[in-house]
């Protein structure tokens, strides 16, 4: 049992929740105007990893016979047979269970919504086989982090949460077409969608850059709503410097670095965003 629990957490890369987790702290801190309490940021890590959590596994479960023809993921543990179908399906109903008791512990107005943030989070997987938006669908679904954290304090719907919904949204959609070059020839054969496919390599990295020119517009606003300090706007130029590295490591011809952009920087993006809401807010 514990091994298959050891398993199923690098099947769904749970290291990766680096990359969501801090805007949703993100957004209970902006909502609280300070520190949220203890409570309420126990409940919003648990729906954050059981959310995370159960649509990764559901993507492995629906992709595992397109993952195994691919060789760059050919290896991934439902193709290779270390987990079964059944027990991924039970591993999923677990996390959406342990999913809907933390937003009912959260208030009434998150549980209720629930049901959608499910549907956007796992139906996210089937999006490649008849869209090229599926970069910016994926987006919206990490953009509901910083949303859920906001509601999850004040559920009250307010410009700050969306503004930063879109900039999560635009990011993550820029960072994944850059990803997404590495299956090209893949999908393209297959006949799957994505923004590469449908407009070639090098146009597809002109609209990476544009996805991220407009994730700092997006922050910008949305910490102009917040009151944010000076201190978060001089951040947000490093932020935009660490998106312009990103992309000069990424060439139509050479994707060797595209560990560092996705990984590294994308995973700094998220902390130095996180510290630089709560500068904001405490100072």
């Amino acid at each position: 049992m514990w091994r298959k629990i050891k398993l199923a957490l690098e099947m769904i890369k749970f290291e990766h929740s680096i990359f969501a987790l801090p805007f949703a702290f993100s957004g209970a801190f902006l909502a609280q105007e300070g520190m949220p309490p203890a409570s309420k940021l126990f409940w919003i890590l648990v729906a954050m990893v059981s959310a995370r959590s159960a649509a990764m596994a559901f993507n492995r479960l629906v992709d595992r016979e397109i993952d195994a023809k691919n060789p760059r993921t050919k290896d991934r543990h439902l193709p290779k047979g270390l987990l079964t179908p059944q027990w991924v399906h039970g591993f999923i109903l677990f996390w959406v269970l342990v999913f809907l008791v933390s937003t009912y512990c959260l208030n009434r107005l998150v549980f209720y919504l629930s049901p959608i943030a499910l549907f956007i989070v796992m139906g996210y997987s089937y999006t490649k086989r008849f869209t090229w938006l599926s970069h910016l669908i994926l987006g919206i679904a990490d953009g509901l982090a910083p949303l859920g954290g906001w509601l999850a304090v004040k559920p009250v719907f307010t410009a700050t949460p969306l503004w930063l919904l879109m900039g999560v949204a635009l990011w993550v959609a820029g960072f994944d077409i850059l990803y997404s070059c590495l299956d090209y020839e893949f999908d393209k054969r297959e006949g799957l969608h994505s923004i590469p496919v449908r407009f070639g390599i090098k146009k597809a990295l002109h609209i990476s850059t544009f996805c991220h020119l407009l994730t700092i517009i997006c922050f910008y606003f949305a910490g102009k709503t917040a009151h944010l300090g000076s201190v978060y706007f001089y951040g947000l130029g490093i932020i935009g410097l660490l998106l312009i590295g990103e992309h000069f490591l990424v060439k139509p011809n050479d994707f060797s670095r595209i560990n560092m952009a996705f990984f590294t920087l994308n995973g700094a993006v998220s902390i130095l965003m996180f510290v630089l809401i709560i500068l904001g807010v405490m100072i």
